[in-house]
């Protein structure tokens, strides 16, 4: 398998914005789709974005409206615009891979800090 590798983390302000960047070789090809989740500092792993092999999202409660997920099959790449981010929002972000062709090709990131100070 492939390692997906998570980029774009940092330490920002509340309702600043980061985009935050998931990449391995061929990664957004048509047989992938891809997952968002976070795990904040003492909680529990939680689904944030996915989005699927015929492109269709769909996000978390507490980030819809503020958070986009979409493909750059030219950068085999898929990304996390987060905008107006909340301390809530900090966490590691990891991506993983969705669709059973691309789950076996590839495998979860080790992610990406981002913390958001009030």
């Amino acid at each position: 398998q492939i390692p997906l590798v998570e980029s774009g983390g940092g330490s920002v302000q509340a309702g600043e914005s980061l985009r935050l960047s998931c990449t391995a070789p061929g990664f957004a090809s048509d047989n992938c789709g891809a997952r968002w989740y976070r795990q904040a500092t003492g909680k529990q792993r939680e689904w944030v974005s996915s989005i699927s092999t015929d492109a269709s999202t769909s996000y978390a409660d507490s980030v819809k409206g503020r958070f986009t997920i979409f493909k750059d099959k030219a950068k085999d790449t898929v990304y996390l615009q987060m905008n107006s981010l909340e301390p809530e929002d900090t966490a590691m972000y990891s991506c993983g891979p969705v669709g059973f062709m691309c789950s076996v090709s590839y495998s979860w990131g080790r992610g990406t800090q981002v913390t958001v100070s009030s």
